[in-house]
């Protein structure tokens, strides 16, 4: 009997399972950095493939580290306005350092370290962290949860079969459906013009009558 023991084993350990969900996560995220000049770019920003039981239990880590980067956004605008310009280590910035403008900034900015190092916990990737509290964390302002989809795969895995899906951000590259416009022809305006000169010089012979 399991006894409230709720999740997925995978076929692991509880530390080999953990690293695992951690390693999906920050794989996921660190697909939208900048792989300009990198020779293992990913495919497809903000999209990893992965069997469809792992990307359901990655699931709730992954809308976690969001929600935990997103509600910490106005506690860092509202560090940015307090922020000094000053280059850091120069006289200026000596001044503000001492001053009580820096002390305000610390406690605006506190939510945000904290935040960053609970995700840095969940996760353990400081360059994931990073991206998410930078980017991606700013889409999902206005979102209220929901911000992955899972996608099945029709073809299975080599080698043992198992079920293959995608688990992708919301919003990166969702299908828009355009309404294609109606082609106009010329034979098609030039038989409107006839119609519409035929109905008009019926209308002037009625009225002579």
């Amino acid at each position: 009997m399991r006894h409230r023991r709720r999740g997925r084993t995978l076929g692991r350990s509880p530390s080999h399972r953990k690293a695992l969900l951690k390693n999906l996560v920050s794989a996921l995220f660190l697909t939208e950095r900048d792989a300009t000049l990198d020779d293992n770019a990913p495919k497809v920003a903000g999209r990893i493939t992965t069997t469809l039981h792992k990307a359901k239990e990655v699931r709730p880590l992954v809308e976690k580290c969001i929600t935990i980067a997103k509600k910490s956004l106005p506690s860092a605008e509202a560090a940015e306005k307090l922020a000094t310009s000053a280059k850091r280590g120069s006289d200026e910035y000596k001044k503000w350092r001492k001053s009580d403008d820096w002390q305000k900034w610390a406690n605006a900015r506190a939510p945000v370290v904290a935040a960053r190092r609970r995700v840095i916990q969940l996760i353990g990737d400081k360059e994931a962290a990073k991206i998410l509290f930078d980017s991606i964390a700013e889409r999902y302002v206005d979102r209220p949860g929901g911000y992955t989809r899972i996608l099945r795969l029709a073809t299975p895995r080599l080698g043992d079969a198992g079920q293959r899906a995608i688990l992708e951000l919301v919003g990166k590259n969702d299908r828009r459906n355009v309404a294609a416009e109606k082609p106009a022809f010329d034979d098609d305006e030039a038989d409107d013009e006839e119609d519409t000169t035929a109905v008009a010089a019926t209308s002037e012979e009625a009225g002579d009558e």
